[in-house]
């Protein structure tokens, strides 16, 4: 499955006004760079797969909307997937799209 059009449009929406964005394709899904570093992207998996500090998961990870990002069955720390039902409406986009641009504003550029 491809990424989800609509969805990759509202991201483009949130992220418009941020300096460095770039898009880029990758694993089926639309990844938004800021500066070298994914933020977030429209997964291939119709969600969203979400950059955040590391430390953050455990408040963030529910199992249900937002569970660690798996990789070939491991669990990737400082990775999110978020279910597409958890950002239906725009203000619910924006507070998961912060929590990526938060976390790369705070890694130096590549």
């Amino acid at each position: 499955m491809a990424f989800d059009p609509e969805l990759a449009d509202r991201l483009r929406e949130v992220l418009a006004d941020e300096p460095g964005l770039r898009e880029q394709r990758m694993f089926g899904g639309l990844g938004f760079m800021l500066d070298g570093h994914m933020a977030v992207a429209a997964s291939s998996d119709g969600g969203i797969l979400l950059r955040i500090d590391p430390a953050a998961a455990g408040d963030l990870v529910d199992g249900v909307v937002a569970r660690r990002f798996e990789m070939r069955g491991r669990a990737m720390d400082g990775w999110l997937a978020v279910d597409p039902a958890a950002a239906q409406t725009d203000e619910a986009l924006r507070e998961w799209v912060a929590h990526g641009v938060a976390y790369v504003r705070s890694l130096p550029p590549k």
